[in-house]
């Protein structure tokens, strides 16, 4: 099969690389230098010369207004041949899924945000969480089977960013929780490697405890997500949210403590890096 793969930053490089050996596979990123150690043949410098002739387009890139320019300015809706299957696995939203759907006469699209970090991406764990037509799920399934292990159809067209939402509220809730954990253990000087383990078998368990806590230990922050992503993604939730007069607290108090990271220089960091905001301002 011929699949397009429209944006090679930390998630979708490591994505992608699970499809080389089973697919032909077709690459476009707007640095075209981002490619360069990509095994494949098949690099371009447009987006039309990279669709053209393929089944399958992917799109993995960062906001919105990208997916948005990727499918709308002569893009991927322009170019890419008729009856293809076109799937955003950004998170993006709920209402440009809609959108692009609206706006495809001749293709089955699919919005198929994704979680697990580049943990899960270079390990093709990933949580993909699926909105569109149910047959063209079933159709772009084997795909997703070799990213993910978690895979679930949610609904019709914008119903997988829906679902991304939800994991981003509960992933800033989990997050603040995690670092606040470790302030209290480090102002007690308890032994980290001992209180994780003790908590993080129990009612405590989660995702950050085990894979980021150790990170922030390391003072570890390269990004598995960036915070300027994430606050992108909590803009999104807060924006919904805000259309059915809804105020989520937790929410808006973790995305105003990840806002001020990121306009003080550490937009490029992990997500991890939320302890960042406790550490300045004890």
């Amino acid at each position: 099969m011929k699949i397009a793969w429209i944006g090679t930053g930390v998630m979708g490089k490591a994505m992608l690389s699970h499809l080389l050996d089973k697919h032909e596979l077709h690459v476009y990123n707007r640095t075209f230098e981002k490619m360069d150690d990509i095994p494949t043949p098949y690099k371009y410098q447009s987006i039309k010369e990279c669709v053209k002739d393929c089944d399958v387009v992917i799109t993995m890139v960062g906001y919105p207004e990208d997916v948005k320019d990727v499918y709308f300015n002569d893009g991927i809706l322009s170019h890419a041949k008729k009856h293809a299957i076109l799937i955003d696995m950004t998170t993006s939203s709920p209402d440009l899924a809609i959108e692009i759907n609206a706006h495809s006469k001749h293709f089955e699209v699919l919005d198929a945000p994704v979680s697990g970090g580049d943990t899960g991406a270079k390990n093709a764990t990933l949580s993909i969480m699926v909105g569109g037509n149910k047959e063209t799920y079933e159709k772009a399934y084997p795909l997703f089977q070799l990213m993910g292990t978690n895979i679930n159809w949610i609904g019709s067209h914008g119903a997988g960013q829906h679902c991304k939402m939800c994991n981003q509220i509960a992933v800033a809730g989990a997050t603040a929780a995690m670092s606040e954990a470790l302030v209290y253990m480090k102002e007690y000087q308890l032994d980290a490697d001992t209180v994780l383990k003790a908590i993080g078998s129990g009612a405590a368990q989660s995702w950050q405890l085990t894979n980021m806590a150790p990170r922030v230990l390391k003072k570890d922050f390269d990004p598995g997500f960036f915070i300027k992503h994430f606050t992108k993604d909590m803009r999104i939730a807060k924006a919904e949210l805000e259309k059915v007069g809804i105020h989520l607290e937790m929410l808006n108090t973790v995305y105003e403590m990840y806002v001020t990271l990121e306009n003080e220089g550490y937009g490029n960091d992990g997500t991890q890096a939320l302890i960042k905001y406790y550490s300045e301002r004890k």
